[in-house]
């Protein structure tokens, strides 16, 4: 089995690859000749969103890290599409006692205080792009909240209810009323006593 001198220390330790594209389209065939050339000792592959939460691979190769592994990129974006993400998968690979190698950006290698310097940057740059997300998630969400979108999965409306609320309309009370009771929009309260009005109009014809 091949192997090579880890950069802490004298002992050998096995260096396994990551390959990943993001379509069925796409190939492997760079990344996985790349990472022969670097004489990794093993290579998980997969055709994969990085934004896919379960990705197969990836998954079972964090399971089989041992102590003195380390995992080997050809670009950190084929582990990864946002800095969070990264910080995460790499923070569990070094706490399976492995170590992180990108072959592109040769800063990225947390056997050296250098990378494990970037290590500790990548976790504050996460901690930012996660409070940017709630933020962005939340004025969304007020944003929504005050144009009328109701959240949450939408009522569901019986039959009886929808008749029920038809009435309750044709009798002069508001649309916000209605909608408050029943839990849906006041675009559903107008949409189904339109649709009540057009029932009775065909049933006239």
């Amino acid at each position: 089995m091949l192997g090579f001198v880890s950069r802490v220390g004298t002992d050998t330790v096995r260096k396994i690859g990551y390959a990943r594209v993001s379509t069925v389209g796409q190939t492997l065939d760079i990344q996985l000749r790349t990472l022969r050339e670097f004489e990794c000792d093993k290579i998980f592959q997969e055709k994969a969103s990085g934004a896919d939460a379960k990705r197969v691979q990836l998954r079972k190769l964090l399971r089989t890290l041992a102590n003195g592994d380390t995992v080997v990129v050809t670009r950190i974006d084929r582990l990864a599409r946002s800095t969070f993400d990264l910080f995460g998968i790499v923070k569990e690979i070094t706490e399976s006692g492995a170590q992180f190698y990108s072959l592109a950006e040769p800063w990225v290698d947390t056997t050296t205080s250098t990378g494990r310097l970037m290590l500790a940057v990548l976790g504050g740059l996460a901690d930012v792009e996660r409070d940017l997300i709630r933020t962005r998630t939340k004025e969304g969400r007020s944003r929504a909240i005050a144009m009328g979108v109701r959240m949450g999965r939408p009522a569901r409306i019986t039959p009886a209810q929808r008749e029920k609320i038809a009435q309750r309309r044709h009798a002069g009370e508001s649309l916000k009323n209605i909608a408050e009771d029943y839990g849906i929009s006041k675009t559903t309260v107008s949409r189904i006593t339109t649709g009540a009005n057009s029932h009775k109009s065909r049933q006239s014809n």
